[in-house]
């Protein structure tokens, strides 16, 4: 009796073990599946832009940083306009990625910047700007005013230390934006308000935070006082105040 009793055990744990084989078998499937119908989640999808934002998006972007040409690439896969300049300046200033964004709204005319940059560049308008000045003015943006992007110096102007992300335009400052309606909105003037003026630069400013690894407005310090400093610096990760 003991002894077929023992078979029998032994034989439901080994079915047990097919079942718990059969169940993880089907869950890797449907992750698998559900992975392949949402790219913006799996890691190991190539990164499209034309995809909403997911929780894969900003390790992809993040590594475009050290990857030109993977990055290119992305811009091409993407169907986002823009030129590939030819490198330009000498010593710690010497820009070897020069991406220049086309039909991109910035004032006055859009400089070239790194590719990583223009990419995260391309997702703040789409993804945040607009749907933000929609949500709050009715109205899309038309001009994103910037202060520049490319300098040949070192951090805040200093004579040494280190090299300023502008001085390779892995940077960009943003000033102020124009709506289709003529609403004007400055950082100077209108981040320290309490109105939807004041509220859209917030959500400009945290909305960029997961498109740059570094990310610094008017509450960082007061060199930042009349504007939005983005960059994708590899030093920092994730940097956003």
């Amino acid at each position: 009796m003991n002894r077929r009793l023992s078979r029998r055990i032994g034989r439901f744990e080994g079915d047990r073990r097919v079942v718990l084989l059969l169940v993880f078998s089907g869950l890797l499937l449907a992750a698998r599946t559900w992975l392949a119908q949402h790219p913006q989640h799996n890691p190991w999808a190539p990164l499209d832009l034309r995809d909403p934002v997911g929780w894969a998006t900003a390790s992809k972007l993040n590594a475009l940083r050290d990857d030109v040409a993977e990055c290119r690439a992305v811009l091409d896969r993407s169907a986002v306009a823009h030129d590939v300049l030819e490198p330009a300046g000498e010593g710690a200033c010497r820009r070897e990625d020069r991406t220049r964004l086309g039909d991109y709204p910035l004032s006055p005319s859009t400089p070239p910047v790194t590719c990583a940059t223009a990419a995260g560049m391309f997702l703040w308008e789409r993804d945040v700007l607009n749907p933000e000045a929609e949500r709050m003015f009715g109205s899309k943006i038309e001009v994103i005013k910037h202060l520049g992007a490319y300098s040949c110096r070192r951090l805040y102007g200093r004579d040494s230390g280190a090299w300023s992300e502008h001085a390779t335009a892995n940077a960009i400052d943003i000033a102020g934006f124009v709506l289709a309606d003529g609403t004007r909105i400055s950082v100077l003037r209108d981040w320290d308000g309490d109105g939807d003026k004041a509220a859209f630069l917030r959500a400009a400013r945290d909305g960029a935070c997961s498109n740059f690894a570094t990310v610094l407005s008017p509450d960082y310090n007061a060199a930042h006082a009349d504007h939005f400093h983005f960059d994708m610096s590899a030093r920092w990760n994730s940097v956003c105040r």
